[in-house]
């Protein structure tokens, strides 16, 4: 009974004293709450998980997005926000007040960070992002399989893991391979989703304008369907590259085409037995609605485009062309001779997109 007593009267003396302290603080804190704050320029923080009341107020004292913590931490008591501050990455913009700065943190608003996947990596390159990416956490156990991440932009939060978004890339990838294998020419020479997705990875290595994707994919199609080797280059750098794991720098010479891979399609015919990177959704369509067309052949035109060709012989006069141009163009850098004569190293600067005239 004492001791009740004793806490009843000191709880009753505390409020009395705030009662006291009120009339002359309220005021003080009015214009603390509510004045614009310090900061002169907007800025990200990261709340970390179980910081406290307290905590968060040093926190944003020490980053200049406030005056004062104890003035934080009675504005966030009295306005009931207390049990409402949620980790995570804020943006406070210039001369936040306290009060806005609650508000900001009590919304759970918070900064999300885009990382954006090139078309045409291989997994490796993509978990290479992945994980130099800032503000992700946890490592990666392994690469995943080669054309299973969609290159696109993902969005993601301060302490998300790294797994969580390669596992969002996986599934990305297999929703667009899903909906490119449903909408298909029924004519296709394809006989699962995983061959579409071979296809376009070669197709997004060969092709330098998305436009030229159909026209590419009806190209290595009709080959297939001949019987023909597809003798795409990117598929020998992939090989020469340990599977995409180290660097290769063409050009390709006549020994890198005689390379023991079945991934070298002069060698071997038909597709390889996987994807070479991880091809973008416009390159899994092309694949799928490839152009209606009869061609057999392309090569570089000079312009960052191809000239395509339905012979041989077409395709050789291309070729030629092409050959004039590129040499126009170096004689107009003031390149050595040497660098232009049109030796087994030299076609093979062209052989990406002229390789396919080799029977």
């Amino acid at each position: 009974m004492k001791s009740f007593l004793r806490l009843f009267l000191r709880s009753l003396a505390e409020g009395v004293l705030l009662l006291v302290l009120a009339g002359g603080a309220s005021a003080f804190l009015t214009r603390e709450v509510l004045a614009p704050g310090p900061l002169r320029a907007s800025r990200t923080l990261v709340i970390p998980r179980h910081l406290g009341l307290a905590g968060i107020g040093e926190l944003l004292a020490k980053a200049g997005v406030i005056r004062h913590p104890l003035a934080f931490d009675a504005a966030a008591l009295l306005s009931g926000r207390r049990h409402t501050l949620k980790a995570g990455e804020y943006a406070f913009p210039a001369a936040t007040s306290t009060l806005k700065a609650i508000e900001i943190i009590a919304s759970g608003k918070v900064v999300e960070h885009a990382l954006t996947i090139p078309d045409g990596l291989t997994s490796e390159q993509v978990v290479a992002l992945v994980r130099a990416a800032p503000g992700l956490e946890g490592k990666l156990a392994k690469i995943p399989p080669e054309g299973a991440l969609l290159p696109q932009t993902y969005f993601y939060t301060w302490g998300e893991g790294r797994g969580e978004v390669i596992a969002r890339m996986r599934a990305a990838m297999a929703r667009a391979l899903s909906a490119a294998w449903a909408k298909r020419r029924p004519d296709l020479p394809l006989g699962s989703p995983q061959q579409l997705l071979i296809l376009a990875s070669l197709i997004e290595k060969e092709a330098k304008k998305t436009s030229e994707e159909p026209h590419i994919a009806a190209v290595f199609l009709n080959r297939l369907k001949l019987g023909m080797p597809l003798q795409s280059d990117p598929t020998v750098i992939y090989a020469l590259s340990d599977d995409g794991r180290k660097k290769f720098d063409p050009p390709l010479t006549q020994a890198d085409l005689a390379v023991q891979s079945p991934y070298n399609t002069y060698l071997a015919k038909g597709l390889p037995p996987g994807p070479i990177d991880n091809p973008a959704w416009s390159a899994l369509v092309a694949a799928a609605r490839p152009a209606l067309s009869e061609d057999l052949y392309f090569v570089a035109d000079g312009d960052g485009g191809h000239v395509f060709a339905k012979t041989l012989s077409a395709q050789d006069r291309n070729v030629r062309s092409y050959l004039r141009i590129e040499a126009t163009l170096a004689a107009l850098a003031s390149l050595p001779k040497a660098a232009i004569s049109p030796g087994p190293a030299a076609r093979g600067r062209h052989r990406k997109t002229a390789g396919t005239a080799r029977e």
